[in-house]
């Protein structure tokens, strides 16, 4: 469904800046609401929490995120929400990877998702889109309202897709009366069209033609 106003796509609480650090509590810290969930509960908990994240999260962001249980409850859990995934039978498996926990598929369906990702590195971008993202890149950071104003129609829809696909991020707030949300491009912008840097993009006097 959506949003019933443009300046609703993007809430500052569902999309923060890349690179901004959210503080964790020590692991030693004494432990909070968190602790009043019942086993069950936290296994339930824990494995929504990994399912949804798209990074592998530590013991640290999990006792953060889960609102302070002992940290070795969740490391129990962790292991009952292995096992439970072994005994089912399901594709799927808790790895512990990059310091953190994620949920992947087990190794042997590798080709069989390969194919997803191929096919969604085939996507192509609509001339809206590819107009929207160059406004942002030659002109980030940039609010929406000043890419509706060179595009002259709305850029909600286009700016939440460009920022679900990871071209676009949330850079900041303007300085102006509102703050409105600033975007910038994303080192996926710059993998997808082959660029070391923005330096790299093409100035006005290489876009003229002859």
């Amino acid at each position: 469904m959506e949003p019933t106003s443009a300046d609703a796509v993007l809430e500052p609480e569902e999309l923060q800046p890349e690179g901004a650090e959210v503080p964790e509590p020590g692991i030693d810290a004494e432990p909070g609401a968190g602790e009043q969930l019942s086993d069950e509960e936290l296994v339930q908990a824990l494995v929504a929490l990994v399912f949804a994240s798209p990074e592998p999260l530590s013991e640290r962001r999990l006792v953060q995120l889960l609102d302070g249980p002992r940290v070795e409850r969740v490391r129990s859990a962790l292991e009952t929400a292995r096992a439970r995934l072994s005994a089912a039978g399901l594709p799927l498996e808790l790895r512990a990877i990059a310091g953190g926990h994620q949920l992947l598929t087990r190794p042997e369906f590798g080709t069989l998702v390969q194919r997803l990702f191929k096919s969604r590195k085939n996507e192509r971008i609509s001339a809206a889109a590819l107009e929207t993202l160059a406004v942002v890149a030659y002109r980030q950071p940039v609010t929406k309202a000043e890419i509706e104003a060179i595009r002259g129609v709305q850029a909600g829809p286009i700016l939440r897709t460009l920022v679900e696909r990871g071209f676009v991020r949330v850079e900041g707030r303007a300085d102006v009366p509102g703050h409105p949300l600033q975007y910038a491009t994303t080192r996926s912008f710059l993998d997808r069209f082959g660029l070391s840097g923005l330096e790299e993009l093409p100035r006005d006097s290489e876009l003229t033609r002859d």
